[in-house]
């Protein structure tokens, strides 16, 4: 057996393995209480037709140790769910989230284990995100974190651009980076979005005070709905 991040254990190389099909790399585990964060890449790549993302492990330099699953979405498709699969196939779901209702811009979103069983959830903060984009992040055993763009001066500058006619329609050209945060200080999640032409998203995890960082899955969903959503 072998462990990934979030705790859950899976057998490798045996037929059924979430690892067996499609070439994906498992995840190594940061094993020990000590290990300050877990790194990740998320990596958008639009085509005419669809939106993918990948999840990639990374080490503390940045560099790339193995895709680890990826979504794909039509472009034109609603976006109430997002799946992740470990094969290329899509026939082996890890992880994903879902709208607890649809069509409803408030709605909370539950993130969802690989047997639909909730291991946390989302929901954008529509009145604090007039001024800067905010998202409130929960976890089962009840913690609460708070999610806005790091910096309030861009976050004002692309609302106002988001206004202008037919220049809005274009996308904003400033990047925007989340921190989340829990009450008493500590960030549990921060999403940096990286220069270039492809969507590059730097996510990291710090251990919090139980020397931990949350589970990577719904870190990695919340990630992608801030690509995804964002605009919601």
């Amino acid at each position: 057996m072998r462990r990934v991040p979030g705790g859950t254990a899976y057998a490798i190389g045996r037929p059924g393995s979430l690892w067996h099909a499609g070439g994906m790399t498992e995840p190594v585990a940061d094993a020990t209480s000590d290990a300050h964060a877990e790194r990740y890449l998320l990596r958008q790549q639009l085509t005419m037709m669809v939106n993918r993302y990948e999840v990639i492990r990374a080490d503390d330099k940045g560099k790339e140790l193995g895709l680890l699953c990826f979504a794909e979405q039509k472009r034109m498709a609603a976006k109430e769910q997002v799946t992740f699969y470990t094969d290329s196939a899509r026939t082996h779901p890890l992880f994903g989230f879902r709208a607890r209702r649809r069509i409803d811009l408030g709605s909370s979103y539950d993130v969802l284990d690989s047997q639909g069983q909730p291991i946390g959830w989302f929901k954008k903060q529509f009145k604090a995100s007039l001024v800067n984009s905010t998202w409130l992040l929960g976890l089962p055993d009840g913690r609460e974190f708070v999610g806005r763009e790091r910096n309030a001066k861009v976050a004002v500058i692309r609302r106002v651009w988001d206004l202008v006619p037919v220049v809005g329609e274009l996308g904003s050209p400033w990047l925007f980076h989340f921190d989340f945060a829990a009450p008493d200080g500590s960030v549990a999640l921060s999403s940096t979005k990286r220069a270039g032409i492809k969507d590059v998203y730097h996510v990291t995890l710090p251990a919090l005070a139980d020397g931990k960082p949350i589970d990577w899955r719904v870190g990695m969903a919340m990630a992608v709905a801030l690509d995804a959503l964002q605009s919601r």
